[in-house]
């Protein structure tokens, strides 16, 4: 049995959807169906069936799905125990938008020539919900913003970058000082759901600032774009380049804020750790 099919299955169950787990595994979603086609035909039963706009696990489905997931890690587990404490196998990483365009190109393209026995996997999402991910051991690691709360001690935490708060703004807007700009112009917030959004939230409120609240987006360079068109100003971390090319801003930098911190967290222990801490290390020797 090829374990490719079985992760293709798992991803679509935990997906809901042959689209978004295609996504997630980097495939076309009929390379996708079809591996659900030959892993059906393998086992004699139906897998996966359509529910409106959704693909949800049959019965049957049901019932393998925890034996598959664990087949899945037990051979990614092989792998890494067959490499004899050298770093191989497969790296689960999750990562942020700015992580993916920021750190990650470089930090796999210098451990792919280091470590070639490494196969990486990578999950875009907000870092709450790749934090649960490492929690949970679905993930090895990911770079995300730090939580604002203790971790448990079986997690690690290494801080990568430090990001001012900035006050943005279009590029021919004039203003005087922070509250003038935030008082006249249209505010774009940086999603309270978000981590990074919180400490834009906190900031407000301790300097009680007013703001003409006009949207509220997850994504910061959506939010770069839309101050750069005139649309309004806006509070966001100076995250790491690259910023979107073309923009036309000020940037303003808010000396009193909390800073964002950006870094990798990855669980203690396990049968990948040699692979993780290979990560780590590079991550931590790559300038961003």
């Amino acid at each position: 049995m090829d374990i490719r099919f079985l992760e293709s299955f798992v991803e679509v169950a935990d997906c809901d959807s042959i689209a978004e787990a295609a996504r997630r595994l980097n495939l076309t979603p009929a390379a996708v169906a079809q591996r659900l086609k030959a892993l059906e035909q393998e086992l004699g039963h139906t897998l996966v069936a359509r529910a409106g706009r959704t693909v949800r696990p049959t019965a049957s489905g049901l019932a393998v799905l925890q034996k598959a997931r664990k087949l899945i890690e037990e051979a990614r587990d092989l792998r890494a125990i067959a490499a004899n404490d050298l770093p191989a196998g497969e790296l689960r990483l999750g990562s942020t938008a700015t992580g993916l365009t920021g750190l990650l190109p470089e930090v796999i393209a210098s451990m792919s020539q280091r470590y070639p026995r490494i196969e990486f996997f990578i999950r875009p999402g907000a870092s709450m919900d790749l934090y649960h991910s490492v929690l949970s051991e679905e993930i090895d690691a990911a770079v995300v913003v730090q939580p604002p709360f203790q971790i448990p001690k079986s997690i690690e935490w290494m801080t990568l970058r430090e990001e001012p708060l900035v006050l943005i703004t279009p590029e021919e807007m004039e203003a005087s000082c922070l509250e003038e700009a935030i008082s006249t112009a249209r505010f774009i917030r940086y999603d309270r759901n978000q981590w990074g959004g919180q400490i834009v939230d906190g900031y407000l409120r301790q300097h009680r600032l007013k703001v003409r609240e006009w949207l509220e987006l997850d994504a910061l360079d959506s939010i770069a774009a839309l101050v750069s068109r005139g649309l309004g100003v806006a509070i966001v971390p100076d995250w790491s380049p690259p910023w979107p090319e073309g923009l036309r801003l000020r940037k303003i930098l808010l000396a009193d804020g909390k800073h964002r911190k950006v870094g990798v967290l990855w669980r203690r222990s396990g049968p990948r750790i040699v692979a993780i801490r290979a990560f780590v290390e590079t991550c931590g020797a790559t300038r961003w």
